[in-house]
């Protein structure tokens, strides 16, 4: 047998019992200064912040009994959770929608497969990381100042930032398609959008689902939250409720919300696992 060359990565080691032990170094180095360095910023971040760590485990008991109060469920409002559980499902299902198009649209231009434009795949590449490194929140703010509180500025400020995820995300997607395939087709004379309808696109479906699945996710309790500063919504009923100490009638509506998250969850696995 060939000894294993000095420099070679993946070391070789005989052991007594005659069995192979196979050893990375730069899996050996990099994980120690993983640790550490994550170590480091956690003791780091915890000195900044100067927590009051006395004052935080005596409101421990206190959480106990908020939690208690919320599963002590009252179901006297049930029609109005139901209906904002609706409203939080429409804008979900809209924003994720629009976003989707969008996100296919400037996905083609950001794919440096399709056109082969590198430039214009930097250029749009740049403006929708400049839109997804703003958070979620502030382009709903920003959509009220706009559109007035309501559900319209919460599907505004929502597609503005998933339409920013979708572009990156279906531009990888796009990109992973092996580019004999791309080439083949091109040699038959069809052009470049009918090479990503016909070639591009159908390959990269399932990558695609995967994306808007976890998008869907994410947006549905972006819509929670974002229903507490005005976008309407099942969040609007959940921070009305604690502010108004009526906690069964919010834990009726967190529970409702966790309920209708894992079986969106379930949903898109099902989904995915028929595409494949």
């Amino acid at each position: 047998m060939k000894e294993p060359s000095a420099q070679s990565t993946v070391a070789v080691r005989y052991g007594f019992n005659h069995k192979i032990k196979t050893e990375c170094a730069y899996q050996n180095k990099a994980i120690p200064v993983f640790l550490g360095s994550t170590a480091a910023l956690c003791v780091l971040s915890l000195l900044y912040l100067d927590v009051d760590w006395i004052k935080l485990a005596g409101r421990v008991p206190d959480m106990g009994s908020i939690f208690y109060r919320l599963a002590q469920f009252d179901f006297k409002y049930m029609d109005l959770i139901a209906a904002a559980m609706w409203e939080t499902l429409s804008i979900t299902v809209l924003s994720t929608l629009y976003s989707v198009i969008l996100g296919l649209f400037f996905g083609m231009f950001a794919a440096e497969n399709i056109f082969r434009m590198r430039w214009l795949s930097v250029l749009v590449q740049s403006w929708f990381t400049f839109l997804r490194a703003v958070p979620t929140p502030v382009w709903v703010l920003l959509m009220m100042v706009c559109l007035g509180m309501g559900p319209a500025a919460g599907i505004a400020g929502l597609c503005v930032h998933t339409t920013a995820f979708f572009t990156r995300a279906f531009a990888q997607s796009f990109e992973s398609i092996p580019q004999e395939t791309i080439e083949a087709l091109e040699a038959t004379g069809v052009g470049r959008i009918g090479v990503f309808f016909n070639a591009v696109l159908p390959a990269a479906l399932s990558q695609l689902v995967a994306w808007i699945a976890m998008r869907f996710e994410i947006n549905f309790s972006e819509c929670a939250i974002l229903g507490m500063i005005g976008a309407g919504g099942i969040g609007f009923i959940i921070a009305r409720s604690i502010q108004g100490y009526e906690y069964g009638t919010a834990g009726v509506a967190i529970v409702l919300v966790f309920a209708f998250a894992y079986s969106i969850e379930r949903l898109f696995i099902f989904i995915k696992n028929k595409i494949r």
